[in-house]
This record gives C-alpha cells, sequence and structure tokens, in this order.
C-alpha cells in the first residue's frame, strides 16, 4: 500500500466509531489546553513581576543591614548621603535611603492599615513615584521634621472616598499629619500594595514615630535605594559602595550590610516562578499521560474489533509493515488532533483569562508559539508511543487465525 492508501485507510476507520474517536481524543484535548494555559498564566505572572520591579526605578542597587539579634540597623543617613561623594563613588548616581513599618493611619471615622515609609525628596524620582495631586516630601520637611504626609492612591480612596484629601488631617499612630499630596496608583494588592503606602519625612517617621537610635544618635535607614549612571556599572558601584562603607564601619572581617541588585531580584523570583509553573504543568501533564493510555485502549479495542478484516487483509496480500503503519498513524492522528483542538481551547482560555480579577490579584496571560507548537508535539509523540503496542500486536496477527476469529 502507498502512504496515501494507509492514510486514506486511517481516516475512514477513525470516522467509523465517531463517538469513540471523540472521547480518546478528550483526554488529549484536556491535557494540552491545561499545559497550555498553565504556562500562559505563569508566563504572564514573570512579565508582571519584571514590569512591577522595572517600574520601582531603574538601575538600583539596594543596600541593606545585615539583622541584627537587638534590631538596630548599621545603616545610617550619613552613610547614605557619603555614597554620592563622587571621589570615593562616581558610578552612584543617587540615593534615596528610607524607614518604614506598618501602622494605622485614621481620617475621621475611617481608618486604614497600611506601610508608613521615612523618605527624603530624592525617593520621588530613584523610585518612579508620580505625584497626581499636591507635592511630594521638600527638603525642608526633613530638615524640619514636619508632621507632614503623602498617601498612597488606596490610602487616599479609603480615609476620603471621592473628596481631595490634601490640606486635610490625619492621625498616624496618635500623631496628627496634614496631607501634602496623593501619589499615582500603580497597582498591586496586600500589604506589600505600593497604592497602600503613606510617606513622611525621614527624619520624622525616626523621631515622631518611633525608630530606634544608634549609640552615636544618628538617624538608622533599613534601606538605602542607590540609583547608579548606567547598567553597565554595576560591578563598579558595588565595589565603590562596599568601599565607602566598610571604611565608614571600620570593618575587617565580614561587612555589616548586603548589597543586591534590581536585575538579582528580578531573576530571583522569575526563578521562583518558573519553578512552580513548571510544577503545575507536569501536574497538568499527567492529563496528556492518562490521554495517551486512553488511546492505547481505544486501539487495543479497535484491533480485537478488527481482527477479521486484518486476517483478509494480511490474505490479500497486505504485508505486515502495512498493518503497522496504519495502527500507528491512526494513534498519531488521534493524538495529534487532540494536540491542535486542545492548543486551540488553551489558547481561547487564556485569552479569556487575560485582564480577570481574582482575590484583588489581575490575571496576565502571555501565549507564545514555542510552548504552542512543543505541546501539539508532545502529543503526536504520545499517540506514537501508546500505539505501537497495539499497532504490533495487530501486525502479529496470523491470518488464517484471524480468519477464523468469531
Amino acid at each position: 500500500m502507498s502512504p496515501l492508501d494507509v492514510f486514506r485507510s486511517a481516516l475512514i476507520s477513525l470516522g467509523t466509531n465517531k463517538l469513540r474517536t471523540i472521547l480518546a481524543l478528550l483526554g488529549i484535548v484536556i491535557g494540552v489546553a491545561a499545559v497550555i494555559s498553565t504556562m500562559a498564566v505563569g508566563k504572564g505572572a514573570q512579565e508582571r513581576i519584571t514590569s512591577r520591579i522595572e517600574s520601582l526605578g531603574t538601575n538600583l542597587l539596594f543596600v541593606r543591614p545585615v539583622s541584627d539579634p537587638n534590631n538596630v540597623s548599621s545603616l545610617t543617613l550619613d552613610d547614605a548621603y557619603s555614597l554620592l561623594d563622587q571621589t570615593f563613588s562616581p558610578s552612584v548616581l543617587s540615593v534615596a535611603p528610607e524607614i518604614g513599618s506598618n501602622a494605622q493611619i485614621v481620617a475621621g471615622r475611617e481608618a486604614n492599615y497600611g506601610q508608613v515609609l521615612g523618605v527624603t525628596p530624592e525617593y520621588e524620582s530613584v523610585r518612579n513615584y508620580e505625584i497626581s495631586s499636591g507635592q511630594f516630601i521638600s527638603s525642608g520637611h526633613v530638615s524640619s521634621r514636619a508632621e507632614v504626609a503623602v498617601l498612597g492612591a488606596s490610602v487616599a480612596e479609603t480615609l476620603f472616598g471621592f473628596r481631595n484629601p490634601v490640606g486635610q488631617n490625619v492621625r498616624i499612630n496618635g500623631r496628627q499629619f496634614s496631607v501634602i499630596g496623593i501619589l499615582k496608583s500603580r497597582g498591586g494588592s496586600g500589604l506589600g500594595n505600593l497604592d497602600n503606602q503613606t510617606l513622611v519625612p525621614i527624619t520624622t517617621a525616626y523621631y515622631r514615630l518611633g525608630s530606634q537610635r544608634t549609640t552615636q544618635g544618628n538617624i538608622t535607614v533599613q534601606n538605602i535605594n542607590v540609583q547608579i549612571n548606567k547598567t553597565e556599572d554595576i560591578d563598579e558601584a558595588v565595589a565603590e559602595i562596599n568601599t565607602v562603607l566598610r571604611l565608614r564601619h571600620r570593618l575587617r572581617d565580614e561587612s555589616d550590610f548586603t548589597i543586591t541588585s534590581q536585575q538579582e531580584t528580578i531573576d530571583t523570583l522569575r526563578e521562583t516562578t518558573q519553578t512552580f509553573v513548571i510544577f503545575l504543568s507536569a501536574i497538568a501533564g499527567i492529563s496528556l499521560l492518562v490521554g495517551g493510555i486512553g488511546i492505547m485502549n481505544i486501539m487495543l479495542v479497535s484491533v480485537t474489533e478488527r481482527i477479521r478484516e486484518i486476517g483478509i487483509r494480511k490474505a490479500m496480500g497486505a504485508k505486515k509493515k502495512d498493518v503497522l503503519s496504519q495502527f500507528i498513524l491512526e494513534a498519531v492522528l488521534l493524538s495529534l488532533g487532540g494536540g491542535i483542538v486542545g492548543a486551540s481551547v488553551g489558547i481561547g482560555l487564556s485569552r479569556f483569562m487575560d485582564g480577570q480579577t481574582l482575590g484583588g490579584n489581575v490575571f496576565n496571560t502571555v501565549v507564545t508559539g514555542d510552548i504552542t507548537i512543543l505541546a501539539i508535539l508532545v502529543s503526536a509523540a504520545i499517540g506514537l508511543f501508546f500505539g505501537i503496542y497495539p499497532a504490533y500486536r495487530a501486525a502479529n496477527l496470523h491470518p488464517i487465525e484471524a480468519l477464523r476469529y468469531e
């Protein structure tokens, strides 16, 4: 038989029992659709995480103190400003130290629990914040320890609804603050939500809201955001910062601070997300395996029902390879067809989920061609693998025994 005749015979055989064919396809369809939609959600999550971190600023390094048993930071405000000395750290463009804690912000009868950050004026540009109304914290506010606050978008909405909060008063840990500005919305949910932050002058946060002091009386900070000139300067900047701070802290052994880059944070979160996606995809892939077993089962039933047909064909001169090719082709066509339909369903499901909100989180899905093609090819390979045994069994039937089968 020619390859075209084998292909035609396989199609006719599959079309003879449509219900059985559809049931055999179903497992593959579900498996491929599950894998594609899971990978699409994972890819979307990765891109969303990357864009969120990059939106916090560009070319950033984060200097944080090593955890101390007494919970006293080893970094001070003077440490942050010392990094601006172009003689010792020419790669540094700007610094934005911060201290923070969670607190309740009250306005009238309304209350909001969120993060309160003590910052400097440079924080606005270094971390890419934008003001929707009012103004940001100024150097005058920092030097005078002014009790002023800039509210995140969700904090302003919770406390004041549709009213303009600028010029109104709020209470933070029982102290009265005047609202001078509102930040533009940046999205997110939970306590880590950037819209659920309230910014105050760093000196006010330290002296008015209860941070601890060093033995020298300096203002301690929890994080120093360092913006460098360009991405290519990361290694030089890390070395410069490390040198300056070790000299200031008079260290000989291990450093009492750590330096991480924005890219390291992105890579770590990507790896975590990728591991989770692979785990979920492996679970979804089990349905592909089940679908393959279903195809083998259907093909074995088909061989049993067509024993006399196989005997007649062999008696009329059909070779072993002709029977083998037809049954393998039937299994591959089943799985390949299921893969194509499953890919269509998976892409459609991913498109539907894109932009949907669940538990306050927005789904972002990204469907890539390589994942789709790979899923279809894997489904075809599963059909080939699970179709070999039924095809081999059919090809090895003796013509006389097959003709005698009732």
